[in-house]
């Protein structure tokens, strides 16, 4: 197998570039996580998807990946623009809640959408409470130099910096007019630093600090934690594409503070080599928003009785860096594309008396298999992935892994990974055993789980239904025993009783599904 140049899309020079890892054989990456005063929606999730593939084939191209994802507890404001309440805050008034019960609450619920979709553990949760102490530290380094107070904070001066809102390419008027307008500050762009606790108000959150007592602003949180655990300058930044307007530039801003760098004509000034966005999910009536109190979670997919991973199949069949419009007839069509590889692999190792690992069991080894929450270690040799680099070497096999690794290795093209993958699920005339370890070192990448899942499981069955499996299966063999003795009045009858409680019998179906549920 050859082993093809990992390219990836750089934000920041906005060109596709070799990747160099600041220390060799490393890879050490920061994404973006979320803020915890609501529930994730799936757009949300498209983020995390793309960070784990990226991981994933940082893995599998033999690097020793250091993960980090950050959850956002406190200092995030209402606007991404650095305008409004903070989000946590807000939202503990409206429950009546403790501000950490409610990170706690989000925090946990989006854990369970990060192993719903077989997203690895990153090597680190950053709690940005727990960094406050270093957030004060950092904001004291570079305020004589990079910094004025006001009022309602300390504010960093944009002016100070060379090269300021390069990532976004939008330096204008009606970009600037997104930043929230306070006054006194000497530049439209400027942002808050530190943010005091307004006089005869009281947070739940807030610290005391040397421009009095408040809380630190959202930009400072992500150059904090990610330069304490990764060291400037690291390799990889990601989040969404939303974040390349304001959120990114303003955390660059600090990192060439704090770093004294000068332009970013030298990407690692910036604070990472490489800064990563993925698109936007779009639904019909627009790009997703939490503002009306209504949008959707990957758990109203689920109680609609789609699985999780027919969503993950969904983003994987687009590239990262497209616009991925969201509709159900596509997630149906990603969920059949999915059941077809589920039945072909589980027909492939049927042939086999002691089937490989699964590409879910390579991907835990290289990230210790923690659990949510925990801090744990995602060191990755090309020694300790069983699926990933001991491949099949030779023959027919081996043209279709170069292949694959072209694909992943070529700005993580998964919708040409997955072609690759369906190709070597038809092959013919191919030892079985070869065949599944090749499946399972390309599913470690596109993180699938197609030699875990069971066919059973990708059922649609809505949590509205009231009949059991069990019932369905029992009408259903009363069906077949009909059918087998050309009672075909019997079998019409038993048809439309299941029909009436909202099972369809789909008869004929090449995939050999006999039933789902509607909603």
């Amino acid at each position: 197998m050859t082993d093809a140049p990992l390219k990836l899309f750089n934000s920041l020079t906005r060109s596709l570039e070799e990747f160099q890892p600041v220390h060799p054989g490393e890879a050490r990456v920061y994404s973006c996580g979320p803020t915890v005063y609501n529930y994730p929606h799936i757009g949300n999730m498209r983020a995390y998807v793309f960070a784990d593939v990226l991981g994933r084939t940082l893995s599998f191209k033999g690097y020793k990946l250091t993960h980090v994802i950050n959850i956002t507890d406190v200092g995030h404001l209402t606007d991404d623009a650095d305008a409004g309440e903070d989000k946590m805050e807000k939202m503990a008034k409206e429950r009546a809640q403790s501000i950490w019960d409610i990170a706690a609450h989000y925090t946990e619920a989006y854990w369970a959408d990060i192993k719903a979709l077989n997203i690895r553990q990153p090597a680190e949760w950053s709690i940005a409470t727990k960094y406050v102490p270093a957030m004060i530290d950092f904001a004291k380094s570079i305020a004589d130099k990079h910094c004025y107070e006001l009022d309602s904070g300390l504010y960093f001066d944009v002016a100070t910096v060379a090269d300021y809102g390069r990532l976004a390419r939008a330096h204008t008027e009606e970009g600037e007019g997104r930043i929230e307008a306070v006054e006194g500050k000497r530049n439209a762009a400027d942002f808050a630093i530190w943010r005091k606790t307004p006089e005869g108000e009281k947070r739940q959150m807030e610290w005391d600090s040397p421009w009095g007592r408040g809380a630190p602003g959202w930009h400072l949180e992500c150059s904090v934690m990610s330069g304490q655990i990764l060291g400037f300058p690291f390799d990889i930044h990601t989040g969404g594409i939303d974040h390349r307007e304001i959120h990114h530039p303003n955390e660059i801003a600090q990192n060439q503070a704090f770093c004294c760098t000068n332009g970013l004509d030298v990407p690692k000034n910036s604070g990472a080599n490489v800064w990563m966005h993925n698109n936007f999910l779009v639904e019909r009536s627009g790009k997703m928003s939490k503002s009306s109190g209504e949008f959707l979670r990957l758990q109203l997919l689920i109680d609609k009785g789609y699985h999780p991973l027919a969503y993950r199949m969904m983003c994987l069949q687009a590239h990262y860096r497209s616009e991925l419009e969201f509709s159900w007839e596509g997630l149906g069509a990603a969920l059949t594309r999915l059941k077809r590889m589920v039945i072909a692999v589980g027909q492939l190792k049927e042939r086999l008396p002691d089937p490989p690992p699964s590409g879910e069991v390579a991907a835990r080894s290289a990230d210790g298999g923690g659990a949510a929450g925990a801090s744990v270690s995602s060191d990755h040799t090309p020694s300790d992935d069983p699926a990933g680099r001991h491949l099949p070497r030779g023959g027919r096999i081996e043209a279709f892994l170069d292949r694959f690794d072209a694909a992943v290795s070529d700005d993580l093209n998964t919708a040409v990974a997955l072609t690759v993958f369906d190709e070597v699920l038809a092959l013919k005339k191919v030892d079985a055993g070869e065949k599944l370890a090749a499946l399972a070192a390309m599913d470690a990448v596109l993180g699938l789980g197609l030699l875990d899942l069971d066919r059973a499981e990708l059922r649609l069955r809505p949590k509205t239904a009231t009949i059991t499996e069990a019932e369905i299966e029992a009408v259903i063999a009363r069906r077949k025993e009909a059918r087998a003795a050309k009672d075909f009045a019997a079998s019409d009858a038993l048809r439309d009783e299941l029909a009436a409680q909202g099972v369809e019998v789909m008869d004929g179906d090449p995939l050999g599904w006999e039933w789902k549920l509607g909603d």
